[in-house]
């Protein structure tokens, strides 16, 4: 186990990898946000393009193509080979849907060692059979997949891919969640879970550390920052599931907490926990 903090995130070279890869093929259009999301087998990472909520092409089918891979870590993240070999699909794909019809790439889904795009797409005529050429051609060290189906009212996209709780705030959690899989946490279990919050009003930080300690939270520091508007610090800590839920949930609660006393809160830690 590591210790990793959400105020100072160093981006490690798989995100690196993964923002560089998109930002140079697909997601040069549209409003796009990464977060995760637990399933059945473990934490799923989606990117999404959000600008579609507003405003959608006329496309009635739903394509979701990709595949199984071998190079993945514990938690079913893909490592940088991985990751790699899931580009390599993925432009092969693309320029396989753009030769047959019209179509809008609105997602990408990473899972249990898999890696999907998720396309609206015009027509769908020969569109299986050639992507399954190519893929089986050039690509059979892996497991494809290749779903196909009408979906005039979008509902893969509304009801299975769209963040539930996005707000600035989801995404402020998102952000730390993703760093912790992409190092192979499966954001599983009870753990200690640090927070930071700010007062100006050194009574105010008092009267909710009392609150605070109500509800089970250790009060772990305090502390007087000069140069901060909101000078009075207060760290605390509890044993929490950091399952993305639970984290928004408990987060949303302690900025809310935190607003009745004139503070501000600042974030939270934990510690990195991978399987052998």
């Amino acid at each position: 186990m590591s210790s990793i903090s959400f105020k100072n995130i160093t981006t490690c070279l798989l995100a690196l990898t993964f923002y560089l890869g998109f930002t140079t093929t697909s997601f040069a259009q549209g409003d796009w946000v990464e977060f995760v999301t637990m399933k059945n087998k473990g934490v799923m990472s989606i990117s999404l393009d959000l600008s579609l909520e507003l405003s959608k092409p006329n496309y009635k089918n739903l394509l979701v193509v990709g595949g199984q891979f071998n190079s993945c870590l514990k938690n079913g993240f893909p490592t940088p080979e991985g990751l790699d070999k899931i580009l390599n699909v993925s432009d092969s794909t693309a320029i396989v849907i753009d030769k047959i019809t019209s179509n809008r790439l609105v997602g990408f889904i990473t899972y249990q060692c898999m890696g999907f795009d998720v396309f609206y797409v015009k027509d769908t005529v020969g569109l299986r059979s050639e992507l399954n050429r190519v893929l089986r051609e050039n690509f059979a060290e892996i497991k494809p997949y290749v779903e196909i189906k009408r979906d005039k009212s979008w509902d893969y996209y509304y009801n299975y891919l769209y963040p539930r709780d996005y707000s600035a705030e989801f995404l402020i959690d998102q952000d730390y969640l993703h760093d912790l899989a992409l190092q192979g946490d499966d954001l599983k279990g009870m753990r200690k879970v640090n927070h930071w919050l700010y007062f100006k009003d050194v009574t105010k930080r008092n009267n909710l550390g009392k609150t605070l300690k109500k509800l089970n939270f250790s009060l772990d520091s305090i502390a007087y920052k000069k140069d901060n508007p909101l000078p009075y610090q207060l760290t605390i800590s509890r044993q929490d599931s950091i399952d993305p839920v639970n984290i928004y949930k408990l987060t949303t609660m302690l900025r809310g907490l935190a607003g009745t006393m004139r503070g501000q809160y600042d974030g939270w830690s934990t510690e990195v926990i991978t399987k052998d």
